[in-house]
């Protein structure tokens, strides 16, 4: 039953924000006129501040998130602890009254006296939802089924192959899906071209339902990715290819190109160091070296970084797996 003309106040470091958080936010929207929510900073989590509150927002975007910089980074139940978080708290609720304090953790009991609240714990046996953000941490692939398909696409690293026809992209990202027990997104612009080509041309149109398919196909492999994706070609090289075989491109495909950008964590272009594999449906090895020249200066001309990849399949698995490691100590770094 809703509480007349109250506020709720729930806090907490949301790494990542799992379905026990939903538990405790839903009760207290059903209970409150008004629910706070604030997001502790904390310089060791490293997701980013606004990743977490954006998380929040974006699924309950009903409720004042705060995002709570400087925030104490120290726990405990000691005299000096609860008296640094109760009056960071206090602080950053400057005049707000709170009649309500929701929680699943035993800091419920102290906090909620120094707001002068109702202490309203929340499932703290943690029967209803038996997950924690530890097990998350610890591997959030096997814990999924706890995660809003939001927060989990975020904890997915995003990787992308690309190059000119024939540098072993398809191979790669298929043996890397293999390797890191995975998923891997097909080039979709290789089937459709197959089913729609005339010529060896596609048009303006058929180059942008190739890459809006090709985005959807990606985005529903993320919630079945262990850790990583591997894409195997994104939006940018397919309008490079309408500017190749037009000399422009629509401005949907324009922008889906320039929304590429900064879709994925992680870029990779195939070398040509490989033998060309000279197939009636390609155009050749100088159209090749052409053509990788023309990804390469366009990746730069958007001043995005990448790490080039050559030698054997098994040589390239390995500078993969160097650059995705140094990645995942620095992204979301959740231990």
């Amino acid at each position: 039953m809703r509480i007349k003309n109250t506020v709720g106040l729930t806090l907490g470091k949301f790494a990542p924000f799992h379905k026990g958080h939903q538990l405790l936010i839903e009760t207290a929207i059903k209970e409150v006129d008004e629910l706070i929510v604030l997001v502790y900073d904390d310089p060791i989590i490293n997701i980013p501040l606004s990743i977490r509150a954006g998380w929040i927002r974006e699924i309950y975007p009903e409720i004042t998130v705060i995002e709570g910089t400087n925030s104490p980074n120290d726990s405990g139940y000691t005299s000096e602890i609860m008296k640094i978080q109760e009056d960071y708290v206090l602080k950053i609720l400057d005049d707000r009254t709170v009649s309500h304090f929701y929680s699943s953790e035993p800091y419920g009991e102290h906090m909620s006296v120094a707001l002068k609240a109702m202490n309203r714990q929340v499932d703290i046996s943690r029967h209803t939802i038996p997950i924690s953000a530890t097990k998350i941490r610890n591997d959030s692939y096997k814990h999924k089924e706890f995660v809003h398909p939001k927060v989990y696409s975020d904890l997915i690293t995003k990787v992308v192959l690309l190059g000119a026809p024939s540098t072993g992209k398809t191979t790669l990202a298929e043996k890397l899906a293999i390797h890191f027990d995975t998923q891997w997104m097909p080039e979709y612009g290789r089937e459709y071209w197959e089913k729609h080509q005339i010529n060896k041309r596609l048009t303006l149109e058929d180059l942008l339902k190739i890459a809006q398919i090709h985005i959807e196909k990606e985005d529903a492999l993320v919630l079945q990715s262990n850790q990583f994706l591997f894409s195997d070609t994104n939006a940018i090289t397919t309008y490079l290819f309408s500017l190749d075989y037009h000399g422009k491109a629509l401005k949907d495909l324009e922008d889906l190109a320039k929304i590429a950008e900064s879709r994925h964590d992680i870029i990779f272009v195939c070398d040509t160091d490989i033998p060309y594999d000279d197939t009636w449906d390609r155009s050749g090895d100088v159209k090749r070296k052409q053509f990788q020249e023309r990804i390469i200066d366009d990746l730069n001309a958007r001043n995005l970084k990448y790490y080039m990849l050559s030698g054997n399949i098994e040589e390239r698995i390995e500078q993969v797996s160097k650059v995705v490691a140094a990645k995942e100590n620095s992204k979301f770094n959740l231990t």
